[in-house]
């Protein structure tokens, strides 16, 4: 389980700047999602070794400054309930400003650990005039310019120091589902019509991370852990609706996770919110299965349910082998085939292929269809593996890996997809040198 760190502070202070400069350094190389690119508020980073989780809050706020004043106290509070740790971010060519004493005199309450960043200093006199922000009384600040990077070497040292160390929880093999969605999309329900009146529970396990709460369940034949983010006390500072609070939650919930059913409203669809939310499972490497829920008050006609799900397969791509099951948590239909069909993309996650095999199906196809030529230059791939890591990762080993571009590596997912049954899980190919 990762740790989380928010950044907070008023609109145009350089948040986002900064914000991509830490999650680009490692997306250009762990997280290069095909093809995808999405405007983001959250993603993971590492330095040192110790890796955690960013997220924006100013991402996640709408509206103009005016509106913004009581959305940042919001973002702030929420900041200090959900991060590990806080990075405050004030610029230095506006000086001290009546929102930053706003949000330094919530963060002077807090036990966390906070870092008073002092954004745009790209020069000596600017240096010296960051020293005013010691008013705010958050003690020491560090100087940073998040359009260069200068400086944020120091704060990344100190960030990850007072980072605290999770303790590693001793899991059980059993598969963890986590009930994933944005507000309203029926997630308790899901939940509710899963357990049933007589819950079939066999222990509580107290939360792991102190808000989803892990259940075990024994039913239909199969035992699984449910990570479960709806029944969540809510905080009463905090209203519902905030997109923001969701959507750490479900951070949290995924992170920690193997499978995750991703519920949605069949009347609102396959929407940002719940865009963001799939992609962030699939950047994390998880199994995901769609439920599309209140499926039984949608106006149908003879093909409605495939047109609805040919709509939702396009805005996936170009991750499209996911399976959607549509079901009604009011009247329990297809409840049962919900965790049948996470069961099965659980499986799918943890399959192992021989090197044999990948070597006698693969090589062929790829004889057949070599990769493009590129600058004159043939690529020849000569053998294939599958890595040994948690979910499924394969490196294709080949002469000249720096020619092999995205859209072969996706053939060559989907002919993986296509042969072995990956439905559900994100994969990974790496082209190596032999």
């Amino acid at each position: 389980m990762g740790n989380i760190v928010a950044i907070v502070g008023r609109p145009n202070v350089g948040k986002s700047t900064f914000f991509n400069r830490l999650i680009q350094k490692r997306e250009a190389i762990v997280d290069a999602v095909s093809g995808v690119t999405r405007d983001r508020h959250y993603g993971k980073t590492d330095w040192n070794g110790r890796e955690f989780s960013l997220i924006d809050t100013g991402g996640y706020v709408k509206g103009s400054d005016d509106v913004f004043e009581a959305e940042i106290d919001k973002q702030v509070e929420l900041a200090i309930d959900e991060a590990d740790a806080i990075i405050f971010m004030v610029d230095v060519e506006t000086g001290v400003t009546g929102m930053d004493e706003d949000v330094a005199r919530l963060l002077r309450k807090v036990t966390k650990p906070v870092f008073l960043v002092v954004n745009k200093v790209d020069n000596g006199k600017r240096a010296e005039d960051a020293v005013e922000f010691y008013a705010l009384g958050l003690g020491d600040y560090y100087t940073v310019a998040s359009i260069n990077g200068s400086g944020t070497g120091d704060l990344l040292d100190a960030l990850v120091e007072a980072l605290p160390e999770k303790e590693e929880v001793i899991e059980e093999d059993l598969p963890r589902f986590a009930v994933v969605g944005r507000p309203n999309a029926g997630k308790s329900s899901f939940i509710n019509a899963l357990i049933g009146e007589d819950r079939y529970i066999v222990t509580d396990i107290a939360g792991t991370t102190r808000d989803a709460i892990d259940t075990k369940y024994n039913r239909f034949g199969f035992e699984f852990n449910l990570v479960d983010t709806a029944g969540i006390r809510r905080k009463s500072k905090v209203k519902e609706d905030l997109e923001f609070y969701s959507v750490m939650r479900s951070v949290r919930a995924i992170e920690h996770a193997d499978v995750c059913l991703l519920v949605l409203d069949a009347n609102r669809g396959f929407d940002g919110q719940v865009q963001n939310i799939f992609w962030l499972a699939e950047r994390n490497h998880k199994g995901i299965v769609v439920l599309v829920n209140k499926w039984d008050l949608v106006e149908k006609d003879h093909k409605s349910m495939k047109d609805y799900e040919k709509a939702i397969r396009k805005q996936m791509e170009p991750f499209t082998d996911v399976p959607i099951v549509f079901i009604s948590a009011l009247t329990k239909q297809r409840i049962y085939k919900a965790i049948e069909t996470a069961v099965e993309v659980y499986k799918n996650r943890s399959k192992k292929i021989k090197t044999s095999q990948l070597n006698e199906v693969l090589l062929p196809i790829i004889d057949h269809y070599p990769p493009p030529a590129y600058k004159g230059k043939f690529v020849k791939i000569k053998y294939i593996m599958q890595l040994p890591t948690p979910q499924p990762q394969f490196a294709f080993f080949c002469n000249l890996p720096q020619y092999v571009k995205d859209p072969y590596k996706r053939f060559l997912e989907n002919k993986l997809r296509e042969n072995f049954g990956f439905t559900g899980v994100p994969i990974s190919v790496y082209m190596r040198k032999k």
